[in-house]
């Protein structure tokens, strides 16, 4: 019997880089991997790990495996990465995002700096700004989550949590906004607080310096900012189910829309910011490359599940029928969104801070002055402004976005 591990070149090859692997033997990499794309500065393959897929990248100080088994398939993670044990799939994780034992992060995920889970936690299709903490036992897919400026004041899920993101009709047009990004971007405002034992149902939208709650189920949107809500499980009798009753068509398609729109702004933001930082980074131009097209993946997650439901909706009003008819040319709005907003005011006080920052990404966003931040903040919300009246005007007798009128 052969107990050799396969690929023992690439192996022997990684420890003459200088990865560390304290048990060799223990270790599986598959014949896509190359190890030109892991780092030799700093990585540590502890006992039980597994490495997949021709786009993997691990960058300097990354850890896999220090509490459990590690299996990594086709992920881009930045320098100081921890993912102490798990599955992980077809994700990026940016500088110093770190995971516990048991995660399970499927296709789609974007960790930003520092952004962090507890044991057990689940993720997919996920993007989770700087800071952003979980705790234990939580299931978070399907959401966008900012807030908080620092690891010591950072948006937070308490343990327990679940976002529910399916309905009983089968929809997963369920998308939850906790934050928004134009604002989230500037890593200054105040961390949202989702309490332990408590779920949300989406699509939700909260804003910052929000408190749910411990043990409270969200179903509605809390968009103002610094509120503090108990959302108590309701006490009426049983009623007679109707499936497929989308009476808060508009809300669903509302809330869907706005999340398109952000995931636009975050692109260009990742375009038109983030480059040069990753730029100074080893293997950089990969991640940037894989966050970019988790972006694009995003997209594309969330049009189709709204042209899945659009085939759903009965022809009961105005608002349904108008959904179904156009549902195509809204989804279209968001794979060519050319005419968007250039931001040229904010992108050219930006560049000579840039180009003198000595700090890291996040540490430049914190130094940035309160007129270059708002000028930015007011680029990417035009850019979700323009994107949701496009979507007005192809869907006029639903009147989504009648304040931006």
């Amino acid at each position: 019997m052969d107990l050799q591990p396969r690929n023992t070149d690439k192996i022997a090859r990684l420890i003459q880089k200088g990865v560390s692997i304290p048990n060799p033997l223990s270790i599986d990499l598959d014949d896509a991997v190359d190890p030109e794309r892991i780092s030799g500065d700093g990585v540590v393959l502890f006992p039980g790990c597994r490495v997949y897929g021709a786009k993997t990248v691990v960058s300097a100080g990354s850890r896999l495996g220090a509490e459990a088994p590690v299996t990594l398939d086709d992920c881009r993670l930045g320098p100081g990465v921890e993912l102490k044990g798990g599955y992980f799939k077809k994700s990026v994780f940016l500088e110093g995002a770190n995971m516990g034992l048991g995660a399970q992060v499927r296709e789609g995920c974007l960790l930003e700096e520092e952004a962090n889970g507890a044991h057990c936690v689940g993720l997919k299709q996920t993007i989770l700004f700087p800071f952003v903490t979980l705790g234990s036992l939580i299931n978070f897919c399907d959401c966008l989550m900012a807030g908080g400026t620092s690891r010591k004041d950072h948006s937070e899920v308490g343990s327990s949590y679940i976002h529910f993101n399916y309905t009983p009709d089968g929809d997963k047009t369920t998308a939850s906004l906790f934050g928004d990004v134009p604002r989230g971007v500037m890593l200054d405002q105040s961390p949202i607080f989702l309490g332990g034992q408590g779920g949300a149902v989406g699509p939700v939208r909260v804003g910052y310096g929000t408190v749910i709650a411990a043990g409270s189920v969200l179903r509605h949107d809390v968009c103002e900012d610094g509120k503090l809500v108990f959302d108590a499980p309701t006490s009426s009798p049983d009623k007679d189910h109707q499936p497929r009753n989308y009476r808060n068509i508009r809300r669903i398609v509302r809330n869907n829309v706005l999340y398109l729109a952000n995931l636009v702004a975050l692109e260009q933001w990742y375009m038109q910011v983030r480059r040069p930082f990753f730029a100074r980074q080893e293997f950089g131009d990969l991640v940037h490359a894989g966050a970019l097209e988790m972006l694009v993946l995003a997209r594309g997650e969330r049009t189709k599940r709204l042209i899945a439901m659009a085939a759903k909706v009965p022809a009961a009003d105005d608002a349904c029928r108008q959904f179904a008819t156009h549902v195509d040319d809204v989804c279209s709005l968001f794979e060519h969104e050319g005419g968007l907003p250039d931001g040229a005011a904010f992108l050219s006080a930006l560049e000579p801070v840039i180009a003198s920052a000595t700090g890291n990404y996040t540490e430049t966003m914190q130094s940035l002055s309160p007129e270059v931040r708002a000028a930015g903040v007011q680029w990417l919300g035009r850019i979700v402004e323009t994107l949701s009246m496009r979507v007005d005007r192809l869907l006029g007798s639903m009147h989504l976005f009648d304040e931006y009128k």
